[in-house]
């Protein structure tokens, strides 16, 4: 165990990627920023673990999801992996990767959203996003899959302990971070394409908001990395930046400024101090405290899996759901919980 080590959020700036031909200079400059950091921050501290934010790699800028597989899809590992992974057993150092959108020959209807812990040992966990942004993003969730063969929050034994992952609009569903928790996780990764009005300025401030909340109700490290692309690379989206790692209390331990372009946050994150917290405390524990029974709102039916052929991964298509799971609720709250 590392029981002290710095984190580095990176935050990218690219413009969108029309087709896979372009993904390697990304790859590329993004490898080239974890040399850089490594190098630039030797005198003081070691790096050893890094983040890159949502859509890194590339985003999902075609409306329609047979256009996303044959310009943009990739299957995952990948050359890109191998790079990233090359640099990790160079360097000894864990990254998380930016996300891909991911095609796997198992589910060929489906796209994902996917990101890779990757080490020195290769490939340590492949994590993909359980609750998209729907209705605007057709990737499909795990949740989606029948019979789906995998842990939908993997958390990994690590050097740098034991570590956990989520995606962007994961983090406004408290129950995906606390599963994380639950299953041991002490530095939880956020990759994030977050989007203005819900970022770092007031009124909203969502962005500071959730990483700073989900970081002291779970007694996490929240290591938490945001798209920095310029509106004109994005539209009709904007992207605040304000990449931020958060402690265990909820204490912003570095953040990079508001607005756009590629910056580099570093931050100590002291897993000796985290497990004596946990240990120690008897008050504020709300991993220990949290009673299950009393909650049964997790029995009631929320948003069905998504079925059906690829024509139904439309905006079209998901808004109809929505508005299905939103019917329930109404029905539900007008009968009295009946």
């Amino acid at each position: 165990m590392t029981p002290l080590y710095y984190g580095a959020c990176i935050q990218t700036a690219f413009g969108c990627a029309a087709d896979r031909s372009q993904i390697a200079e990304r790859t590329s400059r993004m490898c080239r920023l974890i040399e850089e950091t490594i190098a630039g921050y030797e005198p003081f501290f070691d790096v050893r673990l890094f983040a890159f934010p949502e859509f890194a790699h590339a985003a999902p800028i075609y409306p329609k999801l047979k256009t996303l597989r044959r310009k943009l899809a990739l299957p995952v590992p990948n050359e890109h992996t191998e790079q990233y992974a090359r640099l990790a057993k160079k360097y000894g150092c864990y990254i998380q990767t930016g996300t891909f959108i991911e095609e796997d020959p198992r589910w060929p209807e489906l796209l994902f959203n996917t990101t890779c812990l990757i080490g020195p040992e290769g490939i340590l966990a492949k994590y993909r996003k359980v609750n998209p942004w729907i209705p605007w993003e057709l990737m499909a969730s795990p949740h989606d899959v029948p019979n789906y063969p995998d842990p939908l929050f993997p958390v990994v034994e690590t050097p740098l302990g034991r570590l956990g992952v989520a995606i962007c609009y994961d983090w406004l569903f408290p129950e995906a971070i606390r599963q994380i928790a639950f299953a041991g996780a002490e530095v939880v990764l956020r990759l994030s394409a977050y989007m203005d009005p819900w970022g770092t300025a007031s009124p909203m401030e969502w962005w500071t908001l959730v990483n700073r909340t989900r970081a002291l109700e779970n007694t996490i490290y929240v290591v938490a990395v945001n798209q920095g692309a310029e509106l004109k690379d994005y539209p009709p989206f904007s992207w605040p930046g304000g990449s931020m790692i958060v402690d265990y209390d909820g204490r912003i331990l570095a953040q990079a400024d508001p607005g756009p372009g590629e910056k580099i946050v570093v931050a100590p994150i002291d897993l000796e101090a985290l497990r004596q917290e946990r240990k120690r405390r008897l008050g504020h524990d709300t991993l220990a405290h949290f009673r299950r029974e009393a909650y049964d709102y997790f029995a009631l039916p929320g948003l069905p899996p998504q079925t059906g052929s690829s024509e139904t991964w439309s905006y079209q298509g998901l808004t109809e759901r929505i508005r299905q799971a939103k019917a329930q609720l109404f029905k539900r709250w007008a009968t009295g919980g009946e």
